[in-house]
């Protein structure tokens, strides 16, 4: 079985389809992290097993939860869960942001690459005074990016009233919950069970109430 075949079958596993195009172009990505990281160390991850499950499969799995057109990826590093969802939803526009250069000259790097039409890499601080992003966006993720509280600090600026906040977390932690502010309710969180993965995954879905 070809790399892009498991690809396709452990997407399908996550509730994704993907066909041989994106697949291949899914494939291509970790082809050009590759070879970047070997002079720009964008990711600790090296083993091409591990890459695929912990950058494309993980980012993959909130796939079925994004809402609406417009996506935000909050610190989005070498552009994930960004990249890897942009590719599988060619119908959604994303912006990928991040405050660190060279990682978000790969993330442009690759949208070049790879043709991808729906994607805007902002070099940028989340959050900071003069906002290079305009809201509000449909739905916002963040991949570990911060604890709780903050990545809701940092996502303020970007989201409206019924605006969707993905944050993916490893284990659950319940002191992050407290002191949410009141106008944000958590609708749900659901465990993410990534093929290959091993190590507790969930997301916490969020939703801006007013």
């Amino acid at each position: 079985m070809s790399e892009a075949e498991q690809l396709i079958r452990d997407a399908r596993a996550l509730g994704v389809e993907l066909d041989a195009a994106q697949a291949a172009a899914q494939c291509r990505l970790l082809d050009e992290l590759a070879h970047w990281n070997r002079s720009f160390n964008l990711t600790a991850i090296t083993e091409r097993r591990e890459m695929l499950t912990h950058h494309l499969l993980d980012s993959l799995s909130i796939l079925p939860f994004l809402a609406g057109e417009r996506v935000l990826d909050i610190g989005t590093g070498a552009g994930f869960p960004g990249l890897p969802l942009a590719i599988a939803a060619p119908q959604r526009r994303f912006v990928l942001l991040d405050s660190n250069g060279k990682k978000i000259r790969f993330v442009a790097h690759a949208v070049r690459t790879l043709g991808l039409r729906n994607v805007e890499a902002v070099h940028a601080r989340a959050g900071g005074r003069e906002m290079a992003v305009q809201g509000p966006f449909d739905t916002v993720v963040a991949r570990a990016c911060a604890p709780l509280p903050e990545l809701l600090r940092l996502a303020e600026g970007y989201c409206g009233v019924g605006t969707r906040l993905l944050a993916m977390k490893g284990r659950r932690q319940a002191e992050e919950r407290q002191g949410l502010p009141a106008h944000w309710h958590i609708e749900a969180e659901h465990d993410l069970h990534v093929p290959g993965l091993d190590g507790e995954r969930h997301v916490v879905m969020l939703q801006r109430v007013g």
